[in-house]
């Protein structure tokens, strides 16, 4: 498997990415061409693919997102997804590795993630590559 930044558009990616997005929300839903492509090109956002060297299908993905806070320089990391099909070979966990490793090499002083309750593999893989569960309440807002 190879790990790779998403640097520019290219065919076939949307459909991967809309083929994700629906296995991590359980709906369809496709990400407008235009919004995959400003997050290709923004500056803070970085989108990681894993790529199946074999033939390169799109395995899974995960978004690294940077930003400067008072207390200090942080990421977030976000729409972990792995395809169905590639479960249980270690995908999840080697994109979260990299996705640490990129944030470092950032200088990133906090990085941090949030997961649903019903991911229960993805909530016993977050310990094991260093992440602490924080007591703390999160609180969203849909403003669309």
């Amino acid at each position: 498997m190879n790990i790779e930044e998403v640097t520019a558009y290219v065919p076939g990616l949307k459909a991967s990415v809309d083929r994700l997005l629906g296995l991590l929300t359980g709906k369809d839903s496709p990400i407008a061409e235009t919004d995959l492509q400003a997050l290709i090109e923004a500056e803070h956002s970085h989108l990681f693919v894993a790529l199946d060297e074999r033939d390169g299908t799109c395995m899974g993905m995960i978004t690294v997102g940077i930003y400067l806070a008072p207390t200090g320089r942080k990421a977030w990391i976000e729409d972990v997804v792995v395809d169905a099909a590639f479960r249980g070979r270690g995908v999840g966990k080697r994109l979260t590795e990299f996705a640490i490793a990129f944030a470092k090499q950032q200088r990133v002083d906090l990085l941090s993630l949030t997961s649903r309750p019903s991911r229960v593999a993805a909530n016993n893989l977050y310990p094991t590559v260093g992440f602490a569960r924080k007591e703390t309440n999160v609180y969203v807002m849909p403003l669309t």
